[in-house]
């Protein structure tokens, strides 16, 4: 039983004791605010009804029948009905002797299977800053949740097919000249993004006048149904007042115009001959994608994720046509006259959701209803998380609700870690218009930037060159990867490139120099495992060791809110802990041999933990700098 469990028991126990009931409301404690002395705090206004008298009183007979029934709480002090309690030194000084050996803390298993989902790129791009986070926060939570004692499977979904893929597809087509990563000296997704955004231009080339024209009244449209739609849309532009209403109907009518041009046209074939299967067009689909996996690999590796499973959309889109089929037999989805598929979810407080389009292809909710199925038919998952970002936060709320209504027995399992967009001093990015910051782009400049402040602080003496090009790159990731886990997971973040790469402050090199500290300690000397009696604790020690205690409880209430933000914050709490034991005590010239030995011992702990910890955030130490 932990400490707190211990306290919980024997407030009961008094409570009892004093007024003679059993029958009492669950008692809770919590930690003693800062601003108070006390480990612990135990609020007594819910129990004053047992003891018939004011809350001090009743917190302060309380507090002297603990101190009397356990001797683990040495002290008490009442503010108000607030019961604080602080615990003997000796509490702290046996938890550390029984731990400090462990390998690494261990929570007790769950059998529980879960899947988390995080990356899914599409294959028409390189990886951006964006993808980093989402990156980032995926494997941290899976590392947390599999510490926590789950069986984790690391997935990612690959959106391989659609109309933004046969974009690039059709512009390295007509304008790439036959054009290899070979022969641009590219990475093979950069070298597929790039015809992403010339597709992009071409089509502004080829559409901007008549965008221009339909906004004064000239358009004429490829069909009646369109002519109707751009009519309608005219109108309302017409005689709207409202400046954001107005723009969000000329951003109608210019895809409008967009998709009956040329270019439009000719991408929306191409993904029809796809579906169909034809030859050509799968040949020239399967050698950009290939060319992008391998670029994709080459940025996982260097930003340090990886995954147990691949999924591609391109083999789940038809099992999830056949759940469509399905849920229309069954009377869940309905079919409207063009032949199109839908679901009504009104009753339900949202909408309408198209499923199947007219022509028969299929739109991204039935890709992902595929791929729930597909999931579960592979690993039984009892939970399965999507690590996407909350513009999808509806998308999600549709998707968990069709599975309901389709008696998925998965489907209440179904949690969107949704989290929040990451934007830059200039605005949002946009792939589109290539305002984005570039992953590997931005890993190089991290990697230079701890290069140069490492030299500065003349950290590199005694170090091969190998050693060295490991140091500037954990040093790199610690940097960025703190910078992006240290904001709340559902918190829209600033991302600004100078203030990522400062190694001063509350910073991912911080942790990792204090780690380093403590290897430089156990170098020198190393501590043996025997018993310490009754040693007097430096408060700086109790400190430290009170963080130590502290990690299980942090383990699982991150595992609880997927939040590695949580791991950061402690991260930080521990190494300032031990930063303080190191500037109050002397730890390597102690000359009473036990005393020496119970800091080593502390110090070793302090690692363990420590590197346990930043392993969850994906971030890798060093033990020299």
């Amino acid at each position: 039983m932990n400490i707190e469990g211990e306290i919980v028991i024997s407030i009961q126990s008094a409570i009892e004791n004093i007024y003679g009931n059993s029958n009492l409301p669950e008692v809770k404690i919590e930690k003693t605010n800062a601003d108070f002395v006390g480990d612990y705090t135990f609020v007594v206004f819910p129990f004053v009804r047992f003891s018939k008298k004011s809350p001090e009183i009743t917190a302060s007979e309380i507090g002297e029948e603990l101190i009397s029934i356990n001797a683990k709480i040495a002290s008490f002090n009442v503010v108000k009905g607030f019961l604080n309690l602080s615990l003997n030194p000796s509490v702290w000084s046996e938890y550390h002797q029984n731990n400090w050996l462990l390998p690494k803390t261990v929570l007790p298993q769950k059998e529980s299977t879960v899947m988390v989902e995080y990356s899914s790129p599409n294959t028409n791009k390189p990886l951006h800053l964006g993808h980093i986070r989402n990156n980032l926060l995926g494997y941290s939570i899976a590392q947390i949740l599999d510490a926590a004692g789950n069986n984790v499977i690391k997935a990612n979904l690959i959106n391989d097919r659609g109309i933004h893929i046969c974009k690039s597809m059709l512009a390295w087509q007509r304008f790439g000249d036959n054009e290899t990563p070979e022969i641009a000296n590219l990475k093979g997704d950069h070298l597929v993004g790039k015809y992403y955004v010339v597709f992009e231009n071409k089509l502004k080339e080829q559409t901007e006048q008549e965008i221009s024209d339909a906004f004064e009244g000239k358009f004429f449209a490829i069909n009646e149904k369109n002519q109707i739609k751009y009519n309608d849309l005219f109108q309302k532009l017409q005689i709207t007042q409202d400046e954001k209403q107005s723009g969000k109907i000329k951003d109608d009518i210019k895809d409008l115009v967009r998709n009956q041009s040329e270019l439009m046209q000719s991408c929306q074939e191409m993904l029809r001959k796809w579906e169909n299967g034809d030859a050509d067009v799968l040949e020239l689909w399967n050698k950009m994608n290939n060319w992008v996996y391998a670029g994709f690999e080459n940025t996982y590796k260097r930003l340090g994720v990886c995954f147990d499973k691949y999924y591609y959309e391109s083999k789940t889109y038809t099992l999830g046509k056949k759940l469509v089929q399905e849920g229309l037999e069954k009377g869940v989805f309905y079919q409207k006259e063009d032949g199109s598929i839908w679901v009504d979810l009104t009753p339900n407080g949202l909408d309408h959701k198209l499923l199947l389009r007219s022509d028969g292809t299929s739109v991204y909710m039935t890709q992902d209803m595929g791929t729930a199925e597909l999931k579960y038919s592979d690993f039984k998952i009892n939970k399965s998380i999507y690590v996407v970002g909350n513009e999808q936060d509806y998308h999600f709320n549709v998707l968990f609700l069709i599975m309901q209504k389709l008696d998925r027995p998965y489907a209440l399992g179904m949690y969107h870690a949704s989290y929040g967009m990451v934007d830059l001093p200039s605005g949002k990015m946009k792939s589109r218009e290539g305002t984005v910051v570039d992953a590997d782009d931005l890993l190089n400049e991290m990697y230079e930037t701890a290069k140069l402040k490492t030299i500065e602080l003349g950290k590199t003496e005694g170090l091969s060159h190998d050693e060295l090009d490991t140091l500037y790159h954990n040093l790199s990731l610690a940097a960025l990867k703190f910078f992006i886990l240290k904001v709340d997971p559902k918190k829209r973040m600033l991302f600004n490139p100078e203030d990522s790469i400062d190694f001063q402050g509350d910073t991912g090199p911080f942790i990792i120099y204090t780690y380093a500290r403590i290897q430089s300690i156990l170098k020198q000397a190393k501590p043996v495992d025997s018993p310490i009696s009754h040693l007097p604790l430096h408060v700086s020690e109790i400190g430290v060791i009170k963080q130590l205690y502290a990690y299980p409880s942090i383990l699982n209430a991150a595992a609880d809110e997927y939040n590695p933000a949580a791991i950061c914050q402690y991260c930080l709490d521990l190494a300032k802990a031990y930063n303080r034991l190191y500037n109050d005590v002397v730890i390597l010239k102690e000359e009473n041999a036990e005393l020496k030995n119970m800091r080593l011992q502390l110090a070793q702990h302090t690692s363990t933990v420590l590197k346990s910890a930043l392993e969850l955030l994906g971030i890798s130490t060093v033990d020299r700098m």
